[in-house]
């Protein structure tokens, strides 16, 4: 078993590490190439804090455990808003006035609705993880399409958008740039696919459902890129970057994480899903638009107390599992 724990550890931290150089790579491959900052940070950058999501669930779908790639989705969106969120609201508390955010927050809560309009019959169909792919699509290019029209003529003024540009990684030379990217490509499956396995033998030997498992330790695991994410934005006060980074990396979950399962391994889902876990998910993000709805001056603020609130949502969805 403390092999099997150390095991899932380590395997976190490579998956973590490997994002990140995927990411870099990435970023600095397309800047060689001539794509622009604000390109690069609103896709491949934005997109990057969902590899590890995505990884675990094609991983865990490859092997039978389809449940856990659910259960690793509908968890990293309950810890990215309850969790995350609270603990950099309570460090810090964020005045956001992107037009941006304020576009994404009613989107993320009609995302989510649709979430658990699709896994509601306790099926999950190819049909449906399709439809969702097609709705990340057509999210991505409505963004860039937004974007571009509004910085045609003069440059953006949205801090969001001059934010993730300035995260942009600097180009590294060529040759440095595909080093990274082959690297975080080979090291992020196996890493992976190593983190599934120790989850499940653990979950096994506790009598922990491959649900919860996904829903805990992974989700939790693989949060931990946004939490990164939003302690350094906070740190450089870029707080309409810290909600945009949840925000969208809730989008990401939704519309390119979960459908994975669907995708490789289409099927009847564990009840628990519909009945206990998407519901919260869709009660923490109507939580946070209520959270976010009272604004001013054209900005809004998340205050300590409101992260003190989502991190007690955190808690209470803890024991809600366990329970």
């Amino acid at each position: 078993m403390l092999e099997q724990i150390i095991i899932l550890l380590l395997a976190l931290v490579a998956l973590v590490w490997s994002a990140d150089k995927f990411v870099f790579g990435a970023s600095s491959l397309a800047r060689n190439l001539g794509v622009s900052p604000m390109i690069i940070g609103l896709t491949i950058v934005a997109m990057g804090s969902s590899a590890p999501e995505m990884m675990v669930a094609a991983t865990a779908s490859l092997q039978g455990n389809v449940d856990t790639a659910i259960g690793n989705a509908i968890g990293s969106n309950i810890t990215n808003i309850a969790l995350v969120l609270g603990v950099t609201a309570l460090l810090k508390p964020l005045t956001v006035s992107s037009q941006t955010v304020k576009r994404e927050i009613p989107l993320i809560l009609g995302v989510t609705a649709l979430a658990y309009y699709v896994l509601y019959d306790q099926h999950f169909s190819f049909i449906e993880g399709v439809i969702l792919v097609i709705g990340f699509a057509i999210y991505i290019l409505a963004l860039l399409f937004i974007t571009l029209q509004k910085t045609k003529d003069k440059p953006s003024d949205d801090p969001l958008i001059l934010e993730a540009e300035k995260d942009v990684p600097p180009a590294a030379p060529l040759k440095s740039s595909i080093f990274w990217l082959v690297i975080g490509m080979v090291v992020l499956p196996l890493s992976a696919g190593y983190l599934v396995e120790s989850s499940v033998f653990i979950a096994k030997e506790f009598g922990i459902s491959d649900l919860v498992i996904g829903l805990t330790i992974i989700a939790i695991g693989t949060s931990l890129p946004e939490l990164a994410a939003c302690i350094a934005s906070i740190i450089k006060k870029e707080d309409d970057l810290a909600l945009g980074n949840i925000i969208g990396s809730n989008i990401f979950n939704i519309l390119a994480v979960l459908p994975i399962a669907a995708l490789i391994a289409p099927g009847d889902i564990d009840p628990l899903a519909t009945t206990r876990d998407a519901p919260y998910m869709l009660g923490v993000t109507l939580l946070l638009f209520i959270l976010c709805f009272s604004r001013k001056l054209g900005y809004f603020r998340i205050t300590r107390g409101k992260g003190a609130l989502l991190l007690i949502s955190f808690a209470a969805y803890q024991v809600l599992l366990f329970n």
